[in-house]
């Protein structure tokens, strides 16, 4: 029996992966801010008949903090994981800042995946072929870190504060890599292209046309998470794995940049 932690696991694929290593007879503990997303996800563990492997915590992940204590958590009720996966990731139309001071959509993005994945690391390490899974837009070129306004104070988008969260998730997996290269895991960036996966952040009329999009062109969660578990459940070698659904990316991409991701895990390495 493996052990998996689902940050963002109580929809979308986050939720899709979860549910997928429980009727695989392993444990999961899946990590969401809505207490009602969580009970249905326990649930629907019970009706699976995996109620006794199924864990839910919630948590704001936009909160330094908060990852903290699901971290915490997460070393209370295991003392060892197999693998990480990282979903959470909402779209805020307007600017918000955090109380630790970072714009809302790099909060979620980047800075919780960060603690999450160095915080949980030690457990990681403890078992055979332990795998980080960033679920992102790895390969895509598009926006860029805002360097000298990593916070958007100017000219804030929501659309260019997600491209700015998804660079730095990219540069998030490079850097991981480049610290942990001489041990056991594996850290796994993942664009799996256009899914129906909701809609529930999103605000209107996005909301409507996003919908009209995903009936017309989007895969089904069901079919987007096949490449991942193929990933997860054989891993191929190497620190650093990026793939865009089963087509691998290059690591030579300036998006992939090792100087811009040493420049941020400086910026941000006093969080750990």
């Amino acid at each position: 029996m493996r052990t998996y932690v689902v940050a963002g696991g109580t929809t979308g694929m986050g939720l899709g992966l979860a549910l997928h290593y429980l009727r695989q007879g392993d444990q999961v503990t899946v990590v969401g801010s809505n207490p009602a997303k969580g009970r249905r996800f326990i649930e629907d563990a019970e009706r699976l008949g995996a109620g006794k492997r199924a864990a839910f915590i919630q948590a704001d992940l936009t909160s330094v903090a908060e990852n903290r204590r699901v971290i915490e958590e997460v070393r209370a009720r295991h003392d060892t994981l197999d693998g990480l996966v990282l979903t959470a990731m909402r779209h805020f139309p307007a600017r918000v800042e955090t109380p630790d001071g970072f714009e809302a959509t790099f909060a979620l993005y980047y800075v919780s995946r960060f603690l999450l994945s160095h915080g949980l690391t030690g457990l990681l390490a403890k078992t055979d072929r332990p795998i980080i899974v960033s679920i992102c837009g790895v390969g895509m070129t598009k926006g860029r870190i805002h360097w000298d306004d990593l916070g958007l104070k100017r000219g804030y988008g929501g659309i260019k504060a997600t491209l700015q969260g998804g660079r730095a998730t990219d540069l998030l997996g490079v850097a991981y890599a480049a610290r942990h290269a001489d041990g056991p895991v594996r850290f796994l960036l993942h664009h799996p292209g256009f899914t129906d996966s909701g809609t529930g952040s999103l605000s209107q009329p996005a909301r409507s046309i996003v919908k009209v999009l995903a009936k017309l062109f989007a895969q089904p969660v069901a079919k987007s998470i096949e490449p991942i578990i193929e990933l997860m459940d054989d891993p191929p070698e190497g620190a650093l794995l990026a793939y865009d659904r089963r087509e691998p990316v290059g690591l030579s991409l300036p998006t992939l940049d090792p100087g811009d991701a040493r420049r941020l895990y400086d910026l941000t390495g006093h969080l750990l």
